[in-house]
């Protein structure tokens, strides 16, 4: 079984406590990456970044509202968090 299998299953298990974590750690790692991209600037290529950053957070969020299915609110946690973790490396360095 991966780890993808194994996380799912337990997200599964605690829909809801997962998904009340989820909520947090995606609106906290969101508004971090939109903090970070502001600081560098305003520029077009700023705005689509803010623009993709809040799109992917807002999606789960509402995923989560919309109590859709747990394989899918869950794929949307991991595409919120990448998102959100490759934007603020990409604009600390």
């Amino acid at each position: 079984m991966t780890i993808y299998q194994k996380q799912l299953s337990e997200f599964k298990q605690d829909y809801f406590a997962g998904a009340t974590t989820g909520i947090l750690v995606s609106s906290c790692l969101g508004s971090i990456a939109a903090m970070l991209i502001l600081m560098n600037g305003h520029t077009v290529i700023d705005m689509i970044q803010l623009g993709l950053v809040v799109v992917i957070c807002m999606w789960y969020n509402a995923s989560v509202l919309a109590q859709l299915k747990a394989k899918f609110v869950f794929n949307s946690l991991i595409a919120s968090i990448l998102v959100s973790t490759s934007f603020i490396l990409l604009n600390i360095l």
